[in-house]
């Protein structure tokens, strides 16, 4: 047996989402078992699982998982495994195409069909009286049908992820994913539904006709400005809530994450000096949540620039930005209006600012550097002078994600039979999430719990709940 030479070991930590398993034979009587975990580790990946699939008087069958940072490196791990000479490469399956194939979602159905009993009341000819229920008074349908608790989880595949345009079919899996999530978090029933046109028009007549099946609905992946008109305009049509993930998820977890950093840092939301780079989707959500939540001293910068009253060509969106943010009407670029900041918020693109930006700020300051899969500033730089520091990443600390919100703001509305969602509903949300964090916990590397925090999700539809009920009353 040879000893192969290594390849250079990959820039990023290996990652399960990228984890292989590799079908290897190999002589029974060798030494090639015990070199196969050293032969992975030396390439840069990490063995999760060796498993002996069967065995012969001479040879092997041996199932190893590992993983890795990309494909190109698990395709490198495979060469050297290859590479060692007493090795048989079988099969390699990549585990996260396993997981999807045929789709990570199904139906059930909640009472058996065992006779013809079952099926006469399950279907014809007993849900005849159902149907007629129902059109008496619309409103059954909501006790009566699935309508109680489903939510439409609708994209037009414009701005999948960190991916862009990839449209409707490639988008699929990311609302599969995103039904899968509901379903775990919050047992909610979610359809993924990805449609063939980005005309705002048409997006906007075809949720509005399939909205008689939901409770709610879930937009998500939608470019902006098309977002925005479009989320609007359903809201006024529609009488369930209608809630854009990436624009109000994002909002909610953002502000949850920076109540509880300005506690760690004793700063208030009120007096805090905050710099957010990115106007799109997520930018002006979180903008808007957090001026309804109190903060007063915001300036927003595009690529454009900072955004100000008398700059030329202001989009609607952007106008509104000018007129409820920099109120000493600063001008010039971001690195111009960073220094002295307390927050600094990013939602944009990747390597924005340097240390040396961060260490002009003011003393304990906060950094979110959102933009994934890299963010506006290498962590490990804004850590050398911020005192709290938070990405979109899973390898770090405080993880800004969508997950700790959705899940928990759709039971609550659900559970409410909300007709609609406002700026109270996810500043309430936002709350909660803050709240599961106690202060024996909080510290700069804990301003936000992880999504499988066993309370966050029910904290959340319990404040979501109550803010509905109250308005009611």
């Amino acid at each position: 047996m040879t000893t192969p030479s290594s390849p250079e070991p990959p820039a990023r930590a290996p990652s399960v989402s990228h984890s292989i398993t590799v079908r290897l034979e190999v002589p029974a009587g060798g030494s090639a078992v015990g070199q196969l975990t050293s032969t992975v580790e030396a390439a840069g990946g990490l063995v999760t699982a060796l498993d002996v699939a069967s065995s012969a008087t001479d040879v092997l069958r041996i199932d190893l998982t590992a993983a890795t940072s990309d494909t190109d490196h698990a395709d490198a791990i495979v060469e050297a495994l290859v590479a060692m000479g007493d090795v048989t490469v079988k099969k390699v399956s990549d585990r996260t195409f396993l997981m999807h194939l045929g789709g990570v979602i199904e139906t059930a159905t909640k009472h058996p069909l065992r006779n013809r009993d079952d099926l006469s009341m399950i279907y014809t000819p007993g849900v005849a009286r159902i149907s007629q229920a129902i059109a008496k008074d619309p409103e059954d349908a909501r006790r009566l049908t699935i309508k109680r608790n489903s939510v439409a989880v609708v994209t037009d595949g414009s701005a999948v992820l960190g991916l862009g345009n990839i449209g409707p079919y490639a988008a699929l899996p990311v609302m599969e994913g995103k039904a899968a999530l509901f379903k775990a978090f919050a047992d909610i029933d979610a359809w993924p539904l990805c449609l063939d046109t980005q005309d705002t028009e048409e997006i906007i007549t075809a949720v509005a006709a399939i909205a008689p099946g939901f409770a709610g609905i879930n937009l998500e992946d939608i470019a902006a400005p098309r977002c925005f008109e479009i989320e609007a305009r359903l809201r006024e049509r529609l009488d369930i809530p209608v809630f854009h993930d990436d624009q109000h998820g994002t909002a909610i977890v953002v502000l949850a994450a920076l109540e509880n950093a300005l506690r760690v840092v004793r700063k208030e939301l009120a007096t805090a000096r905050i710099v957010l780079v990115g106007a799109g989707a997520a930018g002006t959500a979180v903008l808007k949540t957090l001026v309804h939540a109190g903060a007063a001293d915001v300036v927003v910068c595009d690529v454009d620039g900072v955004i100000h009253a008398g700059r030329p060509g202001l989009d609607p969106s952007l106008r509104w930005t000018a007129e409820h943010t920099n109120a000493a009407g600063l001008t010039g670029s971001l690195r111009d209006v960073l220094p002295g900041a307390d927050v600094f918020i990013g939602v944009s693109a990747p390597n924005l600012i340097g240390a040396a930006d961060v260490a002009a700020m003011a003393d304990d300051a906060i950094v979110f550097a959102l933009a994934n899969p890299d963010p506006e500033i290498d962590p490990a730089l804004a850590r050398q002078h911020a005192a709290v520091v938070a990405t979109g990443r899973s390898d770090y600390p405080n993880q800004i994600n969508n997950v700790l919100a959705f899940p928990g703001i759709f039971r609550g509305l659900l559970d409410a039979q909300s007709r609609g969602i406002d700026m109270d509903v996810l500043v309430a949300a936002a709350d909660a999430i803050a709240s599961t964090v106690s202060p024996d916990e909080l510290g700069p590397n804990y301003i936000i719990p992880s999504v499988f925090h066993p309370e966050v999700h029910e904290l959340v539809a319990t404040a979501v709940r109550d803010v509905v009920e109250r308005s009611r009353a």
